[in-house]
């Protein structure tokens, strides 16, 4: 939330249009749920068919774009938790902290990172729903 107090301006989700930075590739929602939502505007997940590997991929593919997205904006905290998530994801995973540089001042780069912002944070509360739900899958066994 630190993040939204420094742009110099009231950064409210009333006051924005959000993008999904992810819509064209592989993300959390595509991956974890199921392609037949049937009727209705919530996917099942069937356990028969859930793709646990493919969920844990698409989680990853949405930290790394949304990595990619912020590190020209977002303090170093920011995006050393992302990389401290997608390590947490992929052991083998050989990101590189980048320092910021806050380039993004004009008031139009301000307000898209500020869209994309409240994006990855509703898109993070779709994430925790979906390790919770993986954690209880294992529990569960």
């Amino acid at each position: 939330m630190q993040a939204f107090n420094t742009l110099g301006f009231d950064c409210t989700l009333e006051e924005l249009d959000l993008e999904d930075i992810t819509k064209n590739q592989i993300n959390t929602i595509k991956a974890c749920t199921s392609e037949d939502s049937g009727t209705g505007n919530c996917p099942v997940l069937e356990r028969s068919t859930f793709n646990t590997s493919k969920c844990l991929q698409g989680i990853y593919e949405d930290l790394k774009a949304y990595r990619a997205e912020l590190k020209n904006f977002s303090d170093q905290n920011v995006l050393t938790t992302i990389d401290e998530m997608m390590k947490a994801l992929r052991n083998s995973s050989t990101s590189v902290l980048q320092p910021s540089s806050n380039t993004g001042s004009t008031f139009k780069d301000r307000m898209r990172l500020c869209s994309v912002l409240h994006a990855f944070r509703i898109r993070t509360v779709t994430i925790n729903r979906m390790m919770n739900y993986l954690t209880s899958l294992e529990s569960s066994l």
